[in-house]
């Protein structure tokens, strides 16, 4: 899955977007709107953008996880060698949970403060007014709606995350 992410100068245009993205066979569980007057799309059955959409909650549970889990077995291998009478695979496995969930925890209160990349890009603009709409399309058919949402509104700013733009926002530690 491609996410893309679509500036669009007003709610009128938003709200003829969503329908054409229905109608090329996107569900409103791939579309998530942003922005200052969301409320009537809202109303119109478009959902609004939440803290997975928005923030970076979901990357920095995953490298919470997988750093948790990798000190707690380090922590669990200690562990087994300064008890001296503890298996040391149930230690460290034990541990090692213990760790991946703890890490889960911390990163995600972490995460919810941190915004999106291609979101905080956009803001300025976002509290001028305009709406950001967020859709998760398939990886072969991304050119096909861009191209389609294109050609009917050259006024809309299409843009997806970057491989760079990626490793920037997780070698920043966000």
């Amino acid at each position: 899955m491609q996410r893309l992410y679509f500036l669009i100068p007003d709610r009128e245009t938003t709200t003829d977007i969503v329908n054409e993205l229905n109608v090329m066979g996107l569900t409103k569980d791939h579309l998530h709107v942003l922005g200052k007057d969301w409320q009537p799309l809202e109303k119109e059955g478009v959902p609004v953008a939440t803290l997975i959409q928005t923030s970076d909650v979901v990357n920095a549970a995953k490298r919470g996880a997988i750093v948790g889990a990798l000190l707690g077995l380090v922590l669990g291998v200690i562990a087994h060698f300064v008890l001296l009478d503890t298996n040391i695979v149930w230690m460290a496995i034990g541990v090692a949970i213990f760790g991946a969930l703890f890490g889960v925890w911390a990163s995600t209160m972490v995460g919810v403060s941190v915004r999106d990349i291609k979101v905080s890009k956009f803001n300025k603009a976002i509290k001028r007014g305009a709406m950001l709409l967020i859709i998760d399309v398939p990886d072969e058919r991304e050119e096909a709606f861009r191209t389609a949402i294109e050609s009917h509104h050259p006024e809309v700013v299409i843009e997806k995350v970057s491989p760079q733009e990626r490793k920037q926002h997780v070698d920043e530690g966000h």
